[in-house]
C-alpha cells in the first residue's frame, strides 16, 4: 500500500507541476500571438479591400482586428548590429492581444509613417546596446528594396532612422526575435500597396474559433492561409502533449514496480491460505469465486494505496499554491516557484492507470490460488 500511495502521489504531484508549466508557457504564447491570424498561402503578401475588411469584422465572434506588415531587418546601432523580424502594426494592435502587459521600459509607441518609432524584445535591446529610457540619437534600420535589381547591387537596402521608445518581455524566443513599429512607414519601406499586408492578426472568441475560421475561408476564398492560436502553435502543442505522455509512461514505471510489491505479497498470502483455499474448495466453492477473493484484495491493497496516494498530492500542491514552498533554483525564470495546477482529469486517469495495474498484479496469484490444489493432510 505504501509503494502504490508513493507511486500515484508521484504521479499527481508531477503531473500537476507540468500542468502548470504548460499553462504558464501557453498563456506567454497566448499573450503575444492572437486568437486567429489571415496570411497568404503563397508568398508573403495578401491583399484586402476596404469591403472585405468590413465584412469580417461584421462576422459574429470578431471583437477587433489589425493589418500587420512584416520583414526581416537589419537593425544598427553604432557598432552593434543584429537581424531582427520587424512587424509594422496599426493602432488596433494592442487590442488584439497582451503585449502591453509585458512593456517592461518606455511606452508601446511604433510613431507614424515618417517618425517612426521601435518597440524593441528585451534580448535584441541588449545585442543592440540600446537604452530605450535614455535613448536621444536614433537607430539606423535596413529593409530589403524590391525595386533593386539584385541582392549585392548598392541599392538592395532601404535605410531609415527610428527612436527606440519601448521594451517588451514575453518570452526568450519572442524577446531575441521581434521589433514593433509603424504599419504605414513599413509599408512605405517595403512599397506595398495600400490593399496589401503581410498579416490580419483577430481577437475572437476563443471558444468558437474553429466555427469563426470556416467564416472567414468562406468569405475570403482559398488564397488565405486562416490559422487558429493552436495552428499558429501546432508544433509547440504537439510536443507539450508529447512530453506530457512520456512523463506519464516513465512514472507508471514507478507503479509497476509495486504491483511486483502486490504480487509477492498476495502470492505470500496464498501460501499461508492453503488449508482455507482447501476446505473452500471441500465446501464446493468454485475457481471463480475464489480467484474473486485474492482480487478483492488486491483492489483492497490498491484502492487503500491510491486514495493515501492521492490525499498526500492533493495536500502537498495545496501547499505550493498557498506556500510557495519549492523554489526553482537559478532566478532567471519568469516565477521563482514550482507552479502547480490540479485538474481533475488527472485523478480520473491516474485512478485507472492503479486500477488497471492492480488487476493485472492481483490476477497472477489469484488465478493461481483458484487452478492450483492443495491437500489439507500437508
Amino acid at each position: 500500500m505504501t509503494a502504490i500511495a508513493v507511486g500515484t502521489a508521484s504521479l499527481i504531484i508531477v503531473l500537476s507541476v507540468f500542468n502548470g508549466f504548460e499553462d504558464l508557457v501557453k498563456g506567454l504564447y497566448a499573450d503575444f500571438y492572437t486568437d486567429i491570424r489571415i496570411g497568404a498561402v503563397k508568398g508573403k503578401i495578401i491583399k484586402l479591400t476596404d469591403q472585405q475588411i468590413s465584412q469580417l469584422k461584421k462576422i459574429k465572434g470578431i471583437y477587433d482586428l489589425s493589418m500587420v506588415a512584416e520583414e526581416k531587418a537589419l537593425l544598427v546601432n553604432g557598432e552593434y548590429q543584429t537581424i531582427v523580424f520587424i512587424k509594422g502594426v496599426d493602432s488596433n494592435y494592442t487590442h488584439t492581444n497582451k503585449i502591453i502587459n509585458h512593456i517592461v521600459r518606455g511606452k508601446f509607441e511604433t510613431g507614424t509613417a515618417t517618425a517612426p518609432k521601435l518597440v524593441v524584445g528585451a534580448g535584441i535591446e541588449n545585442a543592440a546596446g540600446l537604452d530605450v529610457e535614455k535613448s536621444v540619437y536614433p537607430v539606423l534600420l535596413y529593409l530589403p528594396n524590391k525595386k533593386a535589381g539584385n541582392f549585392s547591387s548598392p541599392d538592395a537596402l532601404n535605410a531609415y532612422n527610428a527612436l527606440p521608445s519601448g521594451t517588451f518581455m514575453v518570452q526568450q524566443e519572442f524577446d531575441n526575435k521581434y521589433v514593433f513599429s509603424n504599419l504605414g512607414f513599413l509599408k512605405y519601406m517595403l512599397d506595398m500597396k495600400e490593399e496589401e499586408f503581410t498579416s490580419v492578426e483577430i481577437q475572437s472568441d476563443p471558444n468558437h474559433a474553429g466555427t469563426i475560421k470556416k467564416e472567414i475561408e468562406e468569405l475570403l476564398g482559398p488564397d488565405y492561409l486562416v490559422l487558429t492560436r493552436y495552428e499558429q502553435n501546432q508544433s509547440l502543442y504537439t510536443v507539450m502533449t508529447i512530453e506530457r505522455w512520456v512523463i506519464y509512461g516513465i512514472l507508471c514505471l514507478i507503479l509497476i514496480v509495486a504491483a511486483f510489491n502486490m504480487i509477492g505479497a498476495l502470492t505470500m498470502l496464498v501460501l499461508e491460505k492453503q488449508k482455507d483455499i482447501a476446505v473452500l474448495k471441500a465446501m464446493g466453492m468454485h475457481e471463480n469465486r475464489i480467484q474473486r477473493i485474492f482480487l478483492s484484495e488486491g483492489m483492497l491493497l490498491a484502492g487503500v494505496g491510491g486514495i493515501s496516494g492521492m490525499l498526500l498530492a492533493t495536500l502537498i500542491c495545496i501547499l505550493q499554491l498557498k506556500y510557495k514552498l519549492i523554489k526553482l533554483a537559478g532566478g532567471s525564470f519568469l516565477i521563482d516557484y514550482y507552479p502547480v495546477q490540479l485538474h481533475i482529469s488527472d485523478y480520473f486517469l491516474v485512478t485507472g492507470t492503479v486500477l488497471g495495474i492492480a488487476i493485472a498484479a492481483a490476477w497472477i496469484p489469484s488465478r493461481k490460488a483458484s487452478l492450483q490444489e492443495f491437500s489439507l493432510k500437508s
